[in-house]
């Protein structure tokens, strides 16, 4: 049997070396797994010669929270950014996030609004003019997700004959589609064109956002959820200022300039 050699310095040197080029490898397909699973499903759709940025949640993987005030300081987020920076020092990374309704003159939510099962803004059925907000075109809606994790969307009235306790929700308005049919208030050829965002629920745990990348009339915006997006209920939740985004991806909907601060904001951390 011939005698064993040992390995010269250099050759030992070059298998430690690949050693730890196969583990940096390993490391590198380790993050791209865990990152992958965190990505949502957001997406760049083109609809009637527009554009929107369009989220899908699975809310048995996703679940999905509202957030109006700091619970220490009870001072507003008012803004996406803020919650992100929120999240990260509690060691929380935001993956989506988009505002949650429309809002007073006050900077408070405007209907119902209820945060982790309280309550902080009950159900608003008074009939204001049209003229003077979106909110007052009827019928208006809320965006539920009860406490077993499934969601729905509901005229307002609905929701108040239902008299479910819920886990997150809010109320605004109009609603967009009502079982299908597009909202009978809106015209097809209106020209109040908008930056505008909505949510439908298309399966008792898969919900939609949607937000346009241009200035669209509620007609098209109603068709979107109902011939592109297969929504049969979907809710309006505001327009020139609403913005989405997409952890990777950024922001999308109106241009920075003009949005204002935000009452609500619905928003996906990644789970620890």
């Amino acid at each position: 049997m011939p005698a064993l050699v040992p390995a010269s310095p250099q050759r030992l040197r070059a298998h430690r070396s690949l050693l730890w080029l196969l583990a940096l490898a390993l490391l590198i397909q380790l993050s791209g797994c865990t990152s992958t699973a965190q990505a949502l499903d957001s997406s760049e759709l083109a609809f009637e010669g527009q554009n929107y940025r369009v989220v899908h949640l699975d809310l048995k993987r996703e679940p999905l929270s509202l957030h109006w005030r700091d619970p220490q300081s009870s001072q507003p987020y008012g803004n996406i950014e803020a919650l992100r920076q929120w999240g990260n020092a509690h060691g929380q990374r935001l993956l989506f996030a988009t505002n949650a309704g429309i809002y007073d003159k006050q900077f408070a939510p405007l209907g119902l609004y209820v945060e982790n099962g309280k309550t902080v803004v009950p159900l608003n059925l008074s009939h204001g003019n049209p003229a003077s907000g979106n909110f007052s075109l009827l019928p208006n809606g809320v965006f539920a997700v009860y406490p077993d994790g499934h969601a729905a969307i509901r005229t307002s009235a609905a929701f108040k004959a239902d008299g479910k306790p819920v886990q997150w929700a809010t109320q605004s308005g109009p609603m967009l589609l009502i079982d299908g049919k597009l909202n009978e208030q809106f015209v097809d050829d209106s020209a109040s064109l908008k930056w505008r965002s909505g949510v439908c629920v298309k399966t008792p745990s898969e919900v939609i956002f949607a937000v346009s990348e241009a200035p669209v009339n509620f007609h098209t915006f109603g068709r979107l959820f109902r011939d592109q997006l297969g929504c049969r209920d979907a809710l309006y939740l505001d327009g020139s200022i609403s913005q989405l985004y997409v952890d990777g991806d950024g922001y999308a909907g109106a241009p920075a300039f003009m949005v204002k601060p935000y009452a609500g904001i619905f928003a996906v951390f990644a789970k620890p």
